[in-house]
């Protein structure tokens, strides 16, 4: 089946945003696209100082748009981290999910809070205005069952892990990396976390703005499970496609058995939640 990537220049006005992103989305399926993903913080700027005035309830404004153009073009669309969510007084990073109908599938609260700090290059602290997720995040195609991560969530091998044990054959991580992490692990994590479970990942960035406080690295990447890069883009706004091809991925799963071959009497990972 074919995925589309989303990688859409981001602007402060959010209606502009919704509008661009909705015709994107149209424009990936009228080439074939039967998956469709936005980046994180696709209908607003990118920092803790924006997410209290953007915030929206869920159902709301963005993702009604995102409900009736999955609906509208009979696809299954990821919409990133639609919007900074509120709920019962906390604000989350939150990725929505609809299928072809319409219907909401899922909705994946961002797990792990980007509060870093690197000396001299970049600091950042989610947490002052946001509230954690607490859940894993999986919904169903016709094709096979995906799992969802946001950004951060992509650093730990065990989430990934949970998700290949409950039978996820493509991970997508809506993202925003930053000019300091992106050249140094962007790449990298997706094509570990690929290699580590035997899947396919995907991982769908805003497109680069030298203007904006936050500046996104872009490349939206899809690595296939022998770890290589199948598709990528480059800063700019684009949409890229590549075919996920469910049979290459039982090919290296038979010819390399690490998933029957771990020693689950030496050590394990579990899902809680």
């Amino acid at each position: 089946f074919r995925l589309a990537l989303i990688q859409l220049h981001v602007s402060a006005v959010k209606s502009d945003n919704l509008q661009r992103a909705c015709g994107l989305v149209r424009e990936a399926s009228a080439k074939g696209a039967r998956l469709v993903a936005l980046p994180e913080c696709f209908n607003s700027p990118y920092g803790t100082q924006y997410f209290k005035e953007y915030a929206e309830t869920i159902p709301g404004e963005s993702t009604q748009k995102l409900s009736e153009v999955a609906k509208e073009c009979s696809i299954y669309l990821i919409g990133g981290r639609s919007i900074p969510e509120e709920d019962g007084g906390k604000l989350y990073n939150t990725c929505t999910v609809f299928g072809p109908d319409g219907a909401l599938l899922a909705k994946h609260r961002k797990v792990h809070l980007f509060d870093i700090n690197v000396p001299g290059k970049i600091q950042f602290k989610e947490s002052e205005t946001l509230s954690p997720g607490n859940n894993f995040s999986m919904f169903d195609t016709p094709y096979c069952k995906v799992g969802l991560g946001i950004c951060y969530d992509m650093r730990f091998a065990e989430m990934a892990q949970i998700y290949g044990q409950k039978g996820c054959q493509l991970l997508i991580y809506p993202g925003a990396f930053n000019m300091t992490t992106g050249p140094a692990h962007w790449e990298l994590l997706q094509r570990g976390r690929a290699v580590d479970n035997q899947l396919y990942v995907a991982t769908v960035s805003p497109a680069r703005d030298e203007k904006a406080s936050y500046v996104a690295w872009g490349h939206s990447t899809v690595v296939n499970p022998w770890g290589e890069v199948i598709a990528k883009a480059g800063a700019e706004e684009t949409v890229i496609y590549t075919d996920i091809d469910l049979k290459k991925l039982a090919e290296i799963r038979q010819q390399i058995p690490i998933l029957s071959q771990k020693r689950c009497d030496l050590y394990g990972v579990e899902m809680k939640m």
